[in-house]
């Protein structure tokens, strides 16, 4: 798979701007009043797990309507959204809103090896499960040792 750059990435992985933005954040939650979430972009937590078979994404989709799940695959990249639509009657009644709305979206380029034609995509108790399978002559193969003599 390929990864970018990101000059604020620490050694572990971890990043010098985002505990900054979450002291940021935190600051001014409330600065905006309890819509401040309000048509924001997010990329949803994904694990990725690989085995023989191919890579599995798990994405968190809580409180999702299905039928808003758009997954598809361009020139080698996958991608998926999502819109979790508010609370119409939120704005009424609320004293804080916390639960994130808006458009969930998030790509990953696809390594050579898996059959692009073969994804699947599953949601079931809030979340999106992707199976890219590997291209056949990708997959490992046991090869057997003739004996002669």
């Amino acid at each position: 798979m390929q990864t970018r750059f990101n000059p604020f990435t620490l050694r572990n992985g971890a990043t010098v701007v985002s505990p900054l933005m979450r002291d940021f954040d935190f600051l001014f939650q409330d600065s905006a009043g309890p819509t401040a979430r309000r048509g924001t972009s997010f990329a949803p937590p994904t694990d990725i797990f690989e085995t023989e078979a191919g890579l599995t994404l798990q994405v968190d989709l809580p409180g999702h309507d299905a039928k808003s799940i758009e997954v598809k695959v361009e020139q080698g990249v996958l991608t998926f959204r999502s819109e979790r639509k508010a609370d119409p009657n939120a704005k009424e009644n609320a004293r804080r809103l916390e639960r994130g709305f808006g458009v969930y979206t998030r790509s990953f380029s696809l390594p050579d090896t898996v059959d692009a034609t073969q994804v699947e995509a599953r949601y079931e108790h809030g979340v999106l499960t992707l199976t890219l399978p590997r291209k056949e002559e990708s997959k490992p193969r046991v090869i057997e040792v003739k004996v002669q003599g």
